[in-house]
């Protein structure tokens, strides 16, 4: 397995949340589109209702936004590697978009770039790409894969090279990351937690903090992939907004 050099690999994940804090808060053409979507999920939630499925509405990017989207870069040599991490939040999603794009065409002008996410290939980079068209916003070169053969493409996805071919399954970031003797992200929330803290709790920073912890664990298995030495916590550096 043949890799880019780290340098040029950029981690991230996102974390969405509905659009709306609660379902009877959906004006009525938006709620009867999600009727119809959530119908089709109804046969495999017993015991469900198009109501108690709406927190599940984040990860549709018609109908959810992003509120938070965190990055890192491990820069150094074997010896003395550390990993920078920084969040784009906010409840404005355009502003959190556009300045994660501009961050974005920056970081991958010049030679090769890669961007780095576990299921990003399903989830993440799709949900951007979906959110930027959304707000008319242009997707950056290195996010957008229109047009653009497999070898072009600059997207890397631990859950899809921990398969080895086999699609048969899934296997989330805490259980890989287990396997792999790395310490289990996500012990404070959890994916399904988010909606609740973002409306309810209205705590952003843990939502942020949960996202940072996310970056860090695909970077760390990335690393393990390649048979190199784990990053040190003291080697972690957030750098502010």
């Amino acid at each position: 397995m043949t890799f880019p050099p780290l340098a040029n690999i950029l981690f991230l994940d996102i974390e969405t949340v509905p659009q709306y804090a609660h379902y009877a808060q959906l004006p009525d053409g938006w709620k009867q589109l999600w009727d119809t979507k959530s119908n089709s999920l109804l046969k495999y939630h017993e015991g469900e209702t198009n109501e108690s499925l709406y927190p599940r509405a984040g990860i549709y990017a018609e109908f959810g936004k992003i509120v938070c989207i965190s990055c890192g870069i491990i820069q150094g040599n074997t010896h003395q590697r550390k990993i920078i991490l920084k969040s784009f939040a906010g409840d404005d999603e355009k502003k959190l978009l556009q300045d994660f794009i501009e961050m974005l065409n920056k970081w991958s002008n010049g030679e090769q770039k890669f961007l780095c996410a576990h299921n990003g290939k399903e989830f993440d980079f799709p949900y951007l790409c979906r959110r930027m068209i959304i707000h008319a916003l242009s997707i950056p070169s290195i996010l957008n894969i229109a047009g653009k053969k497999p070898w072009e493409v600059s997207h890397l996805d631990t859950l899809e090279l921990w398969k080895f071919g086999d699609f048969k399954s899934f296997t989330s970031l805490a259980l890989l990351a287990h396997s792999l003797g790395i310490a289990t992200p996500k012990d404070d929330i959890d994916g399904s937690m988010v909606w609740k803290v973002y409306w309810e709790e209205k705590n952003l920073q843990r939502i942020v903090t949960y996202c940072q912890k996310d970056v860090i664990t695909a970077a760390q298995i990335l690393l393990r992939m390649q048979g190199e030495s784990l990053i040190k916590e003291e080697d972690i550096e957030i750098k502010q907004p």
